[in-house]
């Protein structure tokens, strides 16, 4: 059992000693990917937003005030994913300078 253990050990370390390398992550680096994290996960939720809000202006049956509903969320949508794709740029721009 512990052959297979050290055998499992070197493995995934790839080095005979049995030890388990932990990359060290900079602090600039761990807000960077934090940051694209939040970034893509608004961005999704402004794609999702833009799907929904299309789908209820199909649905509004030509209702104006359900259509006018619609297209005022799809607006605010697109808004809200050229800002965090505004974002995303300026900071990967930043970033990169650093």
């Amino acid at each position: 059992m512990i052959d297979i253990l050290s055998l499992l050990a070197v493995t995934v370390n790839g080095v005979g000693n049995g030890t388990v390398n932990i990359p060290t992550v900079s602090g600039g680096s761990l807000l960077t990917n934090g940051l694209n994290i939040v970034y893509f996960a608004l961005g999704a939720v402004a794609v999702i937003m833009i799907i929904l809000s299309g789908y209820q202006y199909l649905t509004s049956n030509g209702e104006p005030e359900k259509s006018k509903k619609a297209m005022s969320s799809i607006l605010y949508a697109v808004i809200g994913l050229v800002v965090v794709v505004s974002a995303f740029a300026i900071t990967n721009f930043v970033f990169g300078r650093l």
